[in-house]
């Protein structure tokens, strides 16, 4: 692992590596414990900030296509509108869209963006596999 390649990447990049590892650990808890409780509630919150954090960092990184937006900043819309839909469901007392919103979430804008920073070549590649 070279962690001085990450480092030296810039703040947006570090700012948005450890908060979507964030969200990947508390997701992930969420989805392992009992749904509606007081700490599901409140791990829900911060995986959301957490998420919206994530989205907003991503605007500051490029370097895909130079000094412009790639492909992959098409996750960020996608982030703020499942964003949006699990608190509208959820406001209006449907648990089963809230849950396919938050699914959606931590699999359409969480992992598989995630799995694709990790393709050969990019910034994750380099610093986890030399």
């Amino acid at each position: 692992m070279n962690f001085d390649l990450f480092f030296s990447a810039g703040p947006a990049v570090i700012i948005h590596t450890i908060v979507a590892f964030g969200a990947l650990i508390l997701g992930t808890i969420m989805w392992l414990r009992k749904k509606g409780t007081r700490s599901h509630k409140m791990i829900g919150r911060i995986f959301v900030m957490f998420m919206a954090v994530t989205a907003i960092s991503a605007l500051f990184i490029t370097g895909l296509n130079g000094k412009y937006w790639s492909w992959i900043h098409l996750f960020v819309p996608l982030s703020f509108y499942a964003i949006w839909e699990l608190f509208y469901y959820l406001r209006k007392g449907n648990i089963v869209k809230h849950q396919k919103a938050v699914k959606g979430l931590f699999f359409g804008a969480l992992l598989i963006p995630g799995i694709l920073a990790f393709l050969p070549g990019r910034l994750m590649w380099h610093v986890a596999f030399g």
